[in-house]
């Protein structure tokens, strides 16, 4: 397993995502979106992993409204600004080479475990 934890450390379920892959011993790579971003291949990785943009978009996130995304029709418009101010995104985002999920999701992380 080669598992990327994006987050922020002041989440709740980020760090709930990371406890629970250092109790079962699995290795892990953290990136703080307050410090860096998701690059843009990264991000349709996620994406096509996911279903779609709206799942990656944290509505609760305090540039939610600001960031004008619920008038925005276009997904491609919507992941510019989700590249630019990646702190949009919902967290935690695990991802498991071309798998991947968003929000904290042990039920997946575990079949991930027994492949």
């Amino acid at each position: 397993m080669n598992i990327q934890i994006f987050g922020t450390k002041k989440c709740f379920d980020t760090k709930k995502a990371e406890r629970y892959f250092k109790e079962r011993r699995i290795k892990y790579q953290f990136i703080d979106l307050a410090e860096k971003g998701l690059s843009k291949r990264e991000l349709e990785s996620v994406r096509i992993a996911v279903g779609s943009v709206k799942e990656l978009i944290n509505e609760k996130a305090k540039d939610y409204e600001k960031s004008n995304l619920k008038q925005i029709m276009s997904s491609s418009v919507k992941e510019e600004i989700l590249l630019k101010n990646p702190l949009l995104l919902n967290t935690p985002i695990v991802r498991n080479g071309k798998q991947a999920t968003v929000g904290y999701k042990p039920e997946t992380w575990r079949q991930w475990e027994e492949q």
